[in-house]
């Protein structure tokens, strides 16, 4: 490896791990934003254990004394640039479990960070040549005692997770697992299942991460226990992934239509964004483009070109969304039915938003999931728009079958018109031929 690519990593392992490394604009190693969003504090930590050092570690930051205005969901870069292919291609993600965001120095990998990180890290940069995959490294919250806990690795798409990694481990891990595509003799790899949710809140590293990523993750959570998808679905913070202006920025990786496991990168999320994405992406399985930044396994002009069919395909419905006109979308929304037959309803709003329900769609999709939000849907009889700007604007105007006297308003007034000008037309003719007799 060139001394440039090790100096790199040294800098900032939060990196791809390949056979070939192609920089790019939306590469994790890439910092392109102003000095003043970045905290580069002192990286202290002790080196003589893996899971040494649970209190501050000298990364961390108090998210009250920092100003939402400047970089919270009002910040005046919100929403301002592209999201599409911003994420850059990789086959695999690798998630360590490692403390929590409060603790987390900038550069957890650091060589003065903990031993644990700091050694998968270079185990990662070292092997990358011999790796078949392009392996992303990205440490996630894990406490002792809980269902992730410091050590456990979650390797996505396979959907494993590796219990108690220690540093010890490290090279027969990195060796097994990443390298040989097999099992890791000592451990037992454990299936994961549903959906797994991850939340950029790395405030020490930026702070636009660390005033929306909470918030984000906080929402999650609520509309989780209220939906009851506890078990379902899984929401936790990790570290940078790369991209601090797009925060929030989430990751959801889970199943398909065809079953198959797939990573969708969302940015510029906000709280009020999280419904849509339970009900729409996990509840249907249908990607909410104007969020949507890229997928793993695609390369950036892929999935610029995968959007641009989803969008010939929905007429491009779901990327109708200008935030600088979310102000004046908000005053002018009006809901209209505009149908409703046998196994679908559909509502839509002015701004191009559809929340069409098809339970059949959703069954398709995961039946246990899907069983939760058609109940759910029944229980509640509010359904909440979303204007351009993604942003909640009120309370949805629930459909209803026209009554006869408005169907006939609307469907029978010009033909009879029409009726009454001709009978009246003819009456006149008769008369004038009556006088000419």
């Amino acid at each position: 490896m060139s001394n440039s690519i090790m100096g790199t990593i040294r800098d900032d392992p939060l990196l791809l791990f390949s056979g070939v490394h192609h920089p790019s604009s939306s590469a994790p190693v890439t910092v392109t934003e102003g000095e003043s969003y970045l905290l580069d504090g002192p990286q202290i930590g002790s080196a003589s254990g893996s899971f040494q050092n649970e209190g501050f570690l000298g990364g961390g930051y108090d998210a009250g004394l920092i100003n939402e205005s400047e970089y919270g969901f009002s910040r005046p870069d919100f929403r301002q640039g592209p999201l599409v292919g911003t994420v850059e291609l990789y086959d695999r993600h690798v998630f360590l479990c490692y403390k929590n965001p409060q603790v987390w120095p900038p550069r957890i990998e650091a060589a003065e960070f903990d031993r644990l990180p700091r050694l998968l890290a270079a185990a990662l940069a070292a092997r990358n040549p011999e790796m078949k995959r392009q392996t992303r490294l990205t440490i996630c919250e894990g406490h002792d005692g809980t269902e992730t806990s410091n050590g456990d690795v979650l390797i996505f798409p396979d959907m494993i997770r590796y219990r108690r990694l220690t540093h010890f481990d490290i090279d027969t891990f990195v060796e097994e697992v990443l390298v040989k595509n097999v099992e890791w003799l000592p451990g037992s790899p454990e299936p994961l299942r549903g959906w797994y949710i991850f939340v950029c809140c790395h405030g020490s590293r930026d702070r636009r991460c660390g005033v929306c990523g909470p918030s984000v993750i906080s929402k999650f959570k609520t509309e989780i226990q209220s939906r009851g998808l506890q078990g379902k679905v899984s929401v936790g913070p990790c570290s940078h992934i790369g991209g601090h202006k797009y925060a929030g920025n989430v990751i959801i990786f889970g199943p398909n239509i065809k079953k198959e496991i797939t990573g969708h990168w969302y940015g510029y999320v906000m709280p009020e964004d999280v419904s849509l994405l339970l009900e729409q992406h996990i509840g249907k399985g249908e990607i909410v483009d104007f969020l949507w930044r890229g997928q793993m396994g695609l390369s950036e002009e892929d999935q610029k070109k995968t959007q641009e069919q989803r969008l010939l395909v929905n007429g491009g419905s779901n990327m109708d969304r200008s935030p600088k006109n979310s102000t004046q979308m908000n005053e002018e929304s009006v809901s209209t039915c505009a149908s409703r037959s046998e196994g679908t309803s559909c509502c839509q709003a002015n701004g191009g938003f559809s929340c069409c329900q098809n339970p059949v769609l959703q069954e398709k999709r995961d039946p246990e999931v899907a069983a939760t939000f058609t109940s759910e849907k029944k229980s509640f009889k509010k359904q909440f728009s979303r204007n351009n700007s993604g942003k909640a604007i009120g309370p949805r105007k629930v459909c209803s079958m026209p009554t006869w006297y408005e169907s006939w308003e609307r469907e029978d007034t010009y033909a009879a018109l029409a009726v009454i000008g001709a009978a009246i037309s003819v009456a006149f003719t008769y008369k004038c031929y009556r006088q000419l007799s």
